[in-house]
């Protein structure tokens, strides 16, 4: 990594950090600058608007790992119930990079950015729609190899699953408490063997 690729990442990943703890439009560039300890210089060198910055935060720095932690898990799983549950309980309790005071990064940007910003739905629907495809597929090999029923709509499942771990992820920020996510859990197990 040249030095100037390693500036850029470091910006991004400060930026991130702020950006999950405060929130996109809270952030500002000045705070963003003093908190990396570059030059306004560099960092226009490296992003030419705040949008252009956030845009990047989501493909280098959020869209690495989701790919990792909610794509991976579920690719080429050969018992996508255990999977799935397996891939949330993850997420809830064991992903460093997801804090319980926070709540889901992707969320959060979906709800704040969105409504008025066109590349930033785009690139976030990407993101959702990957992780939604891969749910959908995995739901799909499990009822190829008999591990899901054969009347299961994967389309469905997914949007289930997906909807509520951002709402549970929603409870876990608002009380700062984890103990509704282990309810969430139990719950999410009960489904997921009604699948069967």
């Amino acid at each position: 990594m040249t030095k100037a690729s390693a500036t850029r990442h470091a910006i991004l990943e400060k930026a991130f950090e702020i950006i999950y703890t405060k929130g996109y439009q809270t952030a500002s560039i000045d705070e963003i600058i003093a908190t990396t300890k570059v030059t306004k210089g560099a960092f226009y060198y490296h992003f030419k608007t705040k949008d252009e910055m956030g845009l990047a935060i989501i493909n280098e720095i959020v869209k690495p790992t989701m790919q990792n932690a909610f794509i991976k898990p579920l690719k080429d799983a050969k018992n996508p119930i255990k999977e799935i549950y397996d891939m949330t309980k993850a997420l809830l309790l064991d992903n460093p990079f997801l804090k319980l005071e926070y709540g889901c990064p992707v969320g959060n940007l979906t709800q704040e950015m969105t409504p008025w910003n066109i590349d930033f739905g785009k690139a976030l629907s990407e993101l959702i729609l990957e992780w939604q495809q891969t749910m959908e597929n995995c739901i799909k090999s499990g009822k190829a190899n008999g591990t899901v029923r054969k009347n299961v709509n994967p389309q469905q499942v997914a949007y289930f699953i997906m909807s509520s771990y951002w709402g549970i992820r929603n409870f876990g920020k608002a009380y700062n408490n984890a103990d509704c996510y282990h309810a969430y859990l139990k719950e999410l197990k009960i489904y997921l063997n009604n699948l069967a």
